[in-house]
């Protein structure tokens, strides 16, 4: 469990964020929403130990960080605001760096970085320099390389940024299946949809405060119903009034990504009909690509896409 307790960071005297508490358990997704400039980013840096807090401290299994940060950013998996990246290398290189800093065996790294460029739509660029990369394809980099070492929590700053529709719906799958798997993972972002739809708990912050942390479904009520307190976080979180037409989920659900060590790890993705709820479904996991007719999605079917540690790596 990834616990912030009391944070509070300070510059030049004025409070970014001022006493936010909040925790991301195992197997749990939680959004993390705001406007522009509502302390999102620095929140995150201070969680993955980059940002020393002013006040306040962050607890992993129980643990202060800052008494072995080491130990914990093994564990750790980061995808920041901006995609810091060498430019000059090619994806290939940069993810066999990432990886032999993490110390995976020689196998299993280069399956995972194949299974992971092929998922993301990246082998075909793969040997090119990431200088030469649109937005979209250095955020997809950044991705892969918090994943290549199967970590334990995942604190993932507006991952989205610049993605397509493919590789955002290819994201939330992946972020659901960790879930799945034990993972903790925190999703900060200002987009509702992605947090409606792959998200447990919705922890929402404006002007440095969290001013709500509820179940997304506990929100959605309060915001379709037109409460107060619901108009008002609606204020704070787009900076205008609540519209009068009620806010509802999309009635399109998706069932979610499988990774089922049973299957042999497979990454699957499939429509589902209107009205069923994706995350309570499974599916049987299957060989073969799946495309969505409507949304134009091919790819997105079963790939090796191996997340864990495997016995025969060596």
């Amino acid at each position: 469990m990834l616990e912030a307790r009391h944070l509070v960071k300070r510059f030049f005297g004025t409070a970014v964020v001022s006493d936010v508490s909040f925790e991301v358990r195992a197997g749990e997704v939680v959004g993390y929403l705001g406007p522009n400039g509502s302390g999102k980013s620095t929140t995150a840096k201070m969680l993955t130990g980059l940002l020393e807090t002013s006040a306040g401290a962050v607890l992993f299994d129980g643990r202060n960080i800052a008494d072995d940060p080491v130990a914990f950013r093994r564990r750790l998996g980061y995808v920041p605001e901006e995609p810091n990246l060498y430019t000059f290398q090619s994806a290939i290189e940069y993810l066999e760096l990432v990886g032999r800093l993490r110390e995976l065996p020689p196998v299993l790294l280069t399956r995972k970085i194949g299974a992971l460029l092929e998922l993301f739509g990246l082998s075909h660029a793969a040997n090119q320099d990431i200088g030469s990369y649109s937005k979209g394809m250095k955020q997809k980099v950044m991705i892969i390389a918090a994943l290549l070492h199967d970590p334990d929590v995942l604190v993932l700053d507006e991952p989205d940024s610049g993605l397509d529709v493919t590789a955002t719906l290819v994201l939330r799958q992946l972020v659901i299946a960790l879930a799945r798997r034990g993972k903790a993972v925190l999703y900060s972002s200002h987009v509702l949809e992605f947090v409606e739809k792959a998200c447990d708990r919705v922890v929402v912050i404006h002007r440095g405060n969290v001013v709500a942390d509820d179940t997304v479904e506990a929100l959605q009520r309060l915001m379709s119903r037109g409460s107060t307190f619901g108009a008002d976080l609606f204020s704070k979180l787009f900076g205008a009034p609540a519209p009068l037409k009620p806010w509802t989920p999309d009635s399109v659900k998706w069932r979610q990504a499988l990774l089922d060590p049973q299957c042999g790890g497979r990454l699957e993705a499939r429509r589902a009909p209107c009205g069923n709820d994706g995350r309570n479904q499974r599916n049987d996991c299957e060989d073969g690509d799946h495309r969505d007719e409507h949304h134009g999605i091919a790819r997105v079917g079963a790939h090796h896409i191996v997340l864990q540690q495997a016995t025969d790596s060596q």
